[in-house]
């Protein structure tokens, strides 16, 4: 079973992907800051995480940036609400491998991890 972290400020969006994602099969954490992203990153070592860009305190591309620097290998989906295709540009520059915008598309999200999950076990 693959682990999935959800990262994001607002609780009740990390509450409904962790239902959408565990009713899938996943096994899902979730962490509400930048700081607690990086700590789980480390402590439950996932196969894949969904990271918020905009969040208070660390955004979610340091987020990236500093995980990036200890761990090549977790498949990173970054979620926005800006649909900005900037955005999304800088955050694969910094070594995301997808981005999704809200509001979550759960048959687009469900594909890219599937994807992302089975394209780092090659």
């Amino acid at each position: 079973m693959s682990k999935i972290l959800v990262v994001d400020d607002e609780i009740k969006a990390c509450e409904l992907l962790k239902r959408f994602l565990e009713m899938k099969g996943y096994d899902v954490i979730t962490a509400n800051s930048g700081e607690d992203a990086i700590e789980k990153t480390k402590s439950e070592k996932p196969d894949a995480m969904l990271l918020d860009i905009r969040m208070p305190g660390m955004e979610g591309t340091e987020v990236l940036k500093r995980i990036r620097e200890f761990d090549k290998d977790v498949g990173i989906i970054m979620v926005t609400a800006v649909k900005e295709e900037q955005v999304g540009k800088e955050a694969l520059k910094a070594g995301a491998d997808e981005y999704i915008t809200k509001p979550i598309d759960f048959n687009y999200l469900e594909t890219t991890l599937l994807v992302d999950l089975v394209m780092r076990k090659k």
